[in-house]
């Protein structure tokens, strides 16, 4: 497959990747403004903070190395030792459920009976859901790297439309089920996953369909493990790295979902002032979850394609490389550009949203500020993703394991930053040591992409230069929209409101046309690579 391919079936991913995370964000957005009509702040505190921790500890540690290893240069590997290698995550994901369930039943403060019921037997079934999730992991691996897009929006879909349907039915008529409802509704996901990945398979394999793509399997049986005469059970130079990446992925756990630890481990904060936080977090975060992390995930395939691992600038293949290279570019420019445009109406709309979307439960006290904080966070997370995401795809198995240690100092300084900054500022402080630590991360990445290009003519880095005319129309739409909220938000009535989004939306469109104007190898990229309108009128 060539780099160009390559590069379409990336975009297109990314794109398809999009449109589900939009969607799963909108349902989820619309779930909690329901749920918060029908059950108290402190359940959703629980299941949204320590229950939603407990389960994505159990899949990212069992799966996200194996996930990492198995999809660079998957071409070269024999792929009945690679499906052999994943299926490991099945009995190391048991494993992590056994130990972390009886951390969360044993070692950590249990929620009173009244406010929060069934926590137990909750803990018991989000763990479960988790370890059935990852009898699917040969197959979303298989899917993603032979770029079956619609299988992972169907199925997804499906999971999330079946876990929206089951929550809504049970807060409706069975509001006494207590912490019951979501963990059958979590279940119901888990399991839609699976039966979506298996039939899709069942039909698939041995298919003329199949015969025409040149897929590497031609019967389900060789879905199972197993072992091929005359090569050995699993890749060991993939074990290895498989290795490798389990103990960054470790530490990025503990960076990723560090203030929930600490909430968790620490109880820096009440499980009521948890379920605001965690509310605040996910409004905060829709934009980076639906757009910056599918497009991370889907360029991270490029890009681990595209290089051969470990290997500098000059020894790349170059036409290759300077495809690489422009990629990287402009996908820093619209991180960076979307980032900086939701920093500046993030700070002056934070609290029409959250009194739109929880009433005064969430916009009294520190949502504002929450929210606000969390705007400039996600600039700062759109940044790293990108960066990482050609750092990971580029570094060598050796400059892996150093990173780990990187990491390993980045974890404990985020712990200890998050349990002094609680302190201080409450769930402000989180966000802070959010940002301090992820401004650590973008620099390493950052130096490391800076002396991967040194010798060569490629300067990526200048992605992450907007042009002067964007910042002076983002200067002034801050300042424009700050007065604004103070002139007509919000305690004036609808009237006023709408006069107050009116001009938001004026200044924004302002923006949007000195990015059109300004950044013409941005819109191009876009245009070819990133919307299926354009990418079907080229292709």
């Amino acid at each position: 497959m060539s780099t160009e391919d390559v590069l379409h079936d990336a975009s297109t991913l990314a794109s398809y990747n999009v449109l589900l995370q939009v969607m799963f964000r909108v349902l989820t957005f619309l779930l909690n403004a329901f749920t918060l009509r029908f059950v108290s702040k402190e359940l959703i505190g629980v299941v949204n903070v320590r229950l939603t921790l407990l389960y994505s500890t159990i899949v990212f540690l069992s799966r996200e190395a194996f996930r990492r290893a198995c999809l660079s240069g998957g071409a070269n590997h024999s792929w009945k030792q690679v499906i052999n290698l994943l299926w490991l995550t099945l009995p190391l994901g048991v494993l992590w459920a056994v130990l972390l369930v009886c951390v969360w039943l044993w070692f950590l403060e249990v929620p009173d009976a009244q406010s929060v019921p069934y926590y137990s037997p909750a803990v018991v079934l989000f763990a479960l859901g988790g370890v059935q999730e990852l009898l699917a992991e040969p197959l979303w691996v298989l899917a993603q790297a032979h770029m079956f897009v619609r299988l992972k929006v169907v199925s997804e879909s499906l999971a999330m439309i079946a876990k929206c349907s089951i929550t809504v039915v049970l807060v409706v008529f069975a509001r006494d089920w207590g912490l019951y409802i979501f963990a059958a509704a979590h279940c119901v996901y888990t399991g839609f996953l699976v039966i979506c990945y298996a039939a899709y398979f069942v039909r698939f394999l041995g298919s003329k369909e199949a015969y025409m793509k040149g897929f590497p399997l031609q019967s389900v049986r060789e879905l199972l493990p197993g072992k091929t005469f005359g090569e050995p059970l699993i890749d060991w130079t993939l074990a290895r790295l498989t290795w490798s990446f389990f103990k960054q992925s470790f530490l990025k756990q503990i960076l990723t979902e560090g203030e929930r630890y600490v909430m968790t481990f620490l109880n820096v904060l009440s499980f009521g002032d948890q379920g605001v936080y965690d509310i605040v977090n996910n409004l905060g975060s829709m934009v980076a979850r639906f757009v910056f992390l599918p497009i991370e995930e889907s360029f991270y395939i490029f890009f681990a394609k595209v290089l051969e691992r470990g290997r500098d600038v000059r020894s790349q293949k170059q036409d290759e490389m300077a495809i690489a290279a422009e990629v990287l570019e402009c996908l820093l420019k619209l991180v960076l550009v979307i980032g900086l445009i939701i920093t500046v109406f993030g700070y002056g709309y934070s609290y029409l949203a959250l009194d739109i979307y929880g009433g005064s439960l969430l916009s009294s006290g520190t949502g504002p500020s929450l929210l606000r904080c969390y705007s400039s966070y996600v600039l700062l997370l759109a940044v790293n993703g990108i960066t990482e995401c050609f750092v990971f795809a580029a570094m060598s198995q050796k400059q892996v394991d150093k990173y780990n240690l990187i990491m390993l100092g980045l974890s404990v300084s985020f712990l200890l930053l998050s349990y002094v900054l609680t302190w201080w500022a409450g769930g402000v402080g989180f966000i802070l040591a959010n940002c301090l630590n992820m401004g650590l991360r973008i620099l390493h990445s950052v130096v490391f992409i800076h002396h991967y290009f040194k010798s060569s003519q490629w300067k990526p880095l200048r992605g992450l230069v907007p042009s002067p005319l964007l910042i002076l129309a983002l200067g002034v739409s801050a300042v424009v929209t700050a007065l604004s909220e103070f002139a007509f938000c919000c305690s004036h009535g609808w009237l006023f409101r709408l006069i107050h989004v009116a001009v938001g939306g004026v200044c924004l469109c302002f923006v949007l046309v000195t990015v059109y104007v300004t950044e013409t190898q941005l819109v191009h990229f876009v245009q070819t690579q990133l919307l299926p309108r354009y990418r079907k009128k080229h292709h």
